[in-house]
C-alpha cells in the first residue's frame, strides 16, 4: 500500500482542487490570469516575512497577497495606469522585495525550490487541516457572492443597476484568490498555481456549454490531474508539482479533440 506521506498529499490535492475548479472559472470569465501571478508572486514576500517573524506561513502570505490586492484597487481608482501594467509594477515589485528580503535572512535556511515549484509530498496534518478548513469557508463565501460577482461578470452596469453591488463581490473575490494561494502555495509552489487555476478551467472551457457544467468539469480537471500527476510523480520520480500542472495541461490537450470533432459536426 501507499505510505502516509502519499495518501496526505492526495488528500491536500483534492481539497485544492474542489476550491481552484470554482474559482478558477472565475479568473478565466473576468481574465484575471494575470492578477493570480501577482498574487502568487507577493507569496515569496510573505514567506519571508513568516521567517522573520515567526508567524504561520499561510497566515503570512494571506496577509501580504490581500495588502496586494487591496494596493491594486486602490490604484486602479487613482491612477490612469492600464491595469496590465499595474499588475506588472505589483507583481515584480514584491517578488523584487522578497528577494532582496531572503538577502537580510542568511541566517535562515529554508528550501527555495519547494517554495517556487513545491512540495505536496511534504505536507503535514497541520498542513490538511489549513486546506480542508480554508478552502470550506472560501467555497462558503464564494457561494455567497456568486450572485453580484457572476452578474457582474456578464454585463457590470446591469449588476450595478440592480443594486448588486458588484464593487464589493470583486474586492472580496481577491481576498478569496489571496486565501487560496496561502492554503496551496505548499502543493505546487508560487511558479505553478495559476496553473492550477486557468489549465483545468481552460479543459472545463472546451467541454462545457454553460457556466455550471464548466464549474463542475473545472474541478473534475484538478482532481484528475492531481491524481495523475502524483501517481506518474511516484511512477517516474519526477517532482510532485510539476507533475500535476503537466497532467493538466495533458488533459487541456486531449479536450481539444473535442473542440475540433464539434468545428466539424458543425461543419
Amino acid at each position: 500500500m501507499f505510505d502516509d506521506f502519499f495518501i496526505r498529499a492526495l488528500v491536500a490535492g483534492i481539497g485544492v482542487a474542489f476550491v481552484t475548479g470554482p474559482l478558477g472559472c472565475f479568473v478565466v470569465w473576468r481574465r484575471l490570469s494575470y492578477f493570480g501571478d501577482t498574487l502568487a508572486h507577493s507569496a515569496l514576500l510573505g514567506v519571508t516575512m513568516a521567517l522573520a517573524f515567526e508567524i504561520n506561513i499561510a497566515i503570512s502570505i494571506f496577509i501580504i497577497s490581500s495588502v496586494i490586492a487591496i494596493i491594486l484597487v486602490k490604484l486602479e481608482k487613482n491612477t490612469n495606469l492600464p491595469g496590465d501594467a499595474l499588475l506588472g509594477l505589483l507583481a515584480h515589485s514584491s517578488l523584487a522585495v522578497g528577494l532582496v528580503v531572503v538577502g537580510f535572512l542568511s541566517f535562515i535556511r529554508f528550501d527555495v525550490m519547494g517554495l517556487l515549484f513545491g512540495d505536496i509530498l511534504a505536507v503535514n496534518i497541520d498542513d490538511l487541516i489549513i486546506i480542508w478548513g480554508g478552502g470550506a469557508i472560501i467555497l462558503i463565501v464564494l457561494k455567497l457572492i456568486w450572485k453580484p460577482l457572476f452578474a457582474s461578470t456578464v454585463n457590470y452596469e446591469l449588476a450595478e443597476a440592480e443594486g448588486l453591488n458588484p464593487d464589493r463581490a470583486k474586492a472580496i473575490f481577491t481576498i478569496l484568490l489571496a486565501a487560496l494561494i496561502a492554503i496551496s502555495i505548499k502543493l505546487v509552489g508560487v511558479l505553478l498555481i495559476t496553473g492550477m487555476l486557468i489549465i483545468p478551467t481552460a479543459m472545463a472551457r472546451n467541454l462545457s456549454d454553460n457556466p455550471k457544467k464548466m464549474v463542475v468539469f473545472s474541478i473534475i480537471g484538478g482532481l484528475l490531474s492531481v491524481f495523475i500527476g502524483l501517481f506518474s510523480s511516484l511512477e517516474f520520480n519526477t517532482s510532485s508539482g510539476p507533475s500535476i500542472i503537466a497532467a493538466a495541461l495533458f488533459l487541456f490537450i486531449i479536450s481539444l479533440f473535442k473542440i475540433k470533432q464539434t468545428i466539424q459536426l458543425k461543419n
